[in-house]
């Protein structure tokens, strides 16, 4: 059975750090998801068979959190005691919440654009570029390990949730701009 209380990284037998090898993640979910399938339990009392929805449960949220970036950053830095409440925290960077003032803006204006699909392309380049420098720079400074990193990292996370949420809504977009 699964074993609740290793972190998602032991469940999976990765080592732990940003970068995460997703075909032997998946093929490790597999696995795992093989031998907690409720469906293998079936026969059983209805203590193991809530047992595996448990375990099954665990497996699947280990999945989420490693395959995504986003996700596997945030809980690099909850392992290592320096928890991101992204939802109160701020960021306290002028230049990047200037940028981000900015960017909106484009984003709002896409529609009246003379050529609203290859600005939506441009701003999506954009984006996906700041994304993939977060998570470089993120991985960089987990590496290092030390509290400065490990605070600066924080940061970093916080600043790469916003990108990342700002790809969905062009993302939204796009599909809406290609119905139309």
């Amino acid at each position: 059975m699964v074993d609740l209380t290793k972190n998602f990284f032991e469940l999976f037998q990765l080592p732990v750090e940003f970068q995460v090898d997703q075909a032997l993640l998946s093929e490790r979910y597999r696995e795992l998801q093989k031998s907690v399938h409720p469906d293998r339990f079936a026969g059983e009392d209805e203590r193991q068979q809530r047992l595996a929805v448990q375990y099954a449960a665990y497996v699947n949220e280990g999945l989420e959190t490693l395959k995504l970036p986003l996700n596997r950053s945030l809980y690099l830095l909850d392992l290592a005691g320096h928890s991101v409440d992204l939802e109160n925290n701020t960021i306290m960077d002028t230049a990047f919440l200037m940028e981000q003032m900015e960017l909106r803006e484009a984003v709002s204006e896409i529609r009246e654009h003379q050529d609203p699909k290859s600005e939506l392309d441009r701003l999506m380049a954009q984006v996906d570029q700041s994304v993939t420098d977060y998570q470089n720079e993120f991985a960089s400074l987990w590496q290092k390990g030390d509290e400065a990193s490990l605070e600066q990292a924080a940061a970093v996370v916080q600043k790469m949730q916003f990108m990342v949420k700002l790809s969905i809504e062009l993302e939204q977009l796009e599909a809406e701009l290609l119905d139309d």
